[in-house]
């Protein structure tokens, strides 16, 4: 059985390139343009989270997405990592608990190498 990769990024330009490289990869990829609720989550059984810090058009920020998820029992185990342009982002990451970020713009084989880092 593949492992799953929720991404959840307002870019549909970078969906699309996530979605190439991972499903590339052997990956079964699950892409949301918006934030999403713990519940769903749950229901989609990702075995890792690529999480964008800025999502236009949802009330809640990557980060407060990522702090809602790492503070429930039924979240907190799932790898989320935190993809962003942000200067600040290491410090963000240590903020909401995340597991790990990955710079925009993003090297694609750092990119493959740090998710292969939480999926093996």
């Amino acid at each position: 059985m593949r492992k799953k990769i929720l991404v959840i990024d307002d870019d549909e330009d970078i969906l699309s390139i996530l979605d190439i490289i991972l499903e590339g990869e052997g990956y079964e990829t699950i892409l949301y343009s918006s934030g999403t609720t713990p519940e769903e989550v749950n229901r989609l059984n990702p075995d890792l989270i690529l999480l964008d810090i800025r999502i236009a058009g949802f009330p809640k920020t990557g980060v407060e997405i990522c702090t809602e998820f790492k503070s429930r029992l039924d979240t907190a185990l799932i790898p989320v990592l935190l993809i962003s342009a942000e200067e600040n982002i290491e410090f963000l990451v240590s903020d909401c608990g995340a597991n790990g970020f990955i710079n925009k713009p993003f090297n694609i084989h750092m990119l493959v190498d740090k998710v292969k880092e939480f999926l093996t």
